[in-house]
């Protein structure tokens, strides 16, 4: 009971997936963090599905990269990009850590949080429409979609807080620390190894982009805000799982040169 609660827990707080509410609690939280990544595999099973429609019905190229583009916003409910709006907003401020973690909290969308976001879709919808979905790539994505929940899910046990309030350091305090963040460890290893596995040289160059926008995650989030916060580590996801795209594009645009 306990671990489909977990589970519950975190389709509740990061998808929009309708799922039972269970009453939180500190023990069916304690592991919810692991369960987080459950929602990146939802999101691959979407992508394949809707590929696998836009196949049958002779869908355009643009039509198949607006659902990819669409389907992991439908699946989150946009959690993840109201951090990265959110964290925009305040990066842009040039404002003392202090008044960025204001900002972080201000419910008004700013300049910079709607430019970035038309870049990031733009950027994202590009990618989406160029890249060959084989089943190659999909399998990359989905793997895409678990490991930046993994490593979302070690941020949050493993960098300071920057706050002692918030989503972020509640489920930071509830959480079974050390256990969590070695199950996340090990799942991002195994993920990584299907990665380059089925992915070959993209799949190692997409886990390398990964561990590259983790540690720019951890300096940028120390550097500007003292620590990591809920919004921060959406604008982590966001960034990682943009990154990953791109490697993934860029490999198979050098593999049609050659």
């Amino acid at each position: 009971m306990i671990f489909l609660q977990t589970i519950a827990v975190a389709f509740a707080m990061f998808s929009a997936i309708p799922c039972p509410q269970p009453v939180w609690t500190e023990k069916n939280m304690r592991y919810s963090m692991c369960a987080f990544p459950l929602v990146g595999l939802a999101c691959g099973l979407f992508w394949w599905i809707w590929v696998a429609l836009m196949n049958g019905l002779g869908g355009t190229n643009l039509l198949q990269a607006a659902g990819l583009c669409i389907i992991p916003v439908l699946v989150t409910g946009g959690i993840h990009l109201d951090g990265y709006a959110d964290t925009s907003d305040a990066l842009a401020s040039g404002a003392s850590p202090e008044r960025k973690k204001e900002i972080l909290k201000d419910p008004q969308c700013g300049a910079f949080a709607v430019i970035r976001l038309c870049v990031w879709f733009i950027a994202y919808f590009a990618l989406c429409a160029s890249i060959h979905w084989n089943t190659q790539a999909l399998w990359c994505m989905t793997f895409v979609f678990v490991l930046e929940r993994c490593l979302s899910g070690f941020a949050v046990t493993a960098f300071p807080m920057a706050k002692n309030t918030g989503l972020a350091h509640m489920f930071a305090q509830t959480a079974d620390k050390i256990r969590v963040r070695n199950l996340l460890i090990a799942a991002s290893a195994v993920v990584v190894l299907l990665l380059v596995v089925v992915g070959g040289l993209a799949g190692g160059v997409m886990a390398l982009a990964a561990g590259w926008i983790l540690w720019r995650y951890h300096r940028i989030a120390m550097r500007e805000f003292g620590g990591i916060t809920g919004d921060l580590a959406g604008w982590f996801l966001q960034r990682a799982e943009l990154w990953m795209l791109a490697a993934l594009a860029t490999v198979q645009m050098l593999e049609k040169m050659q």
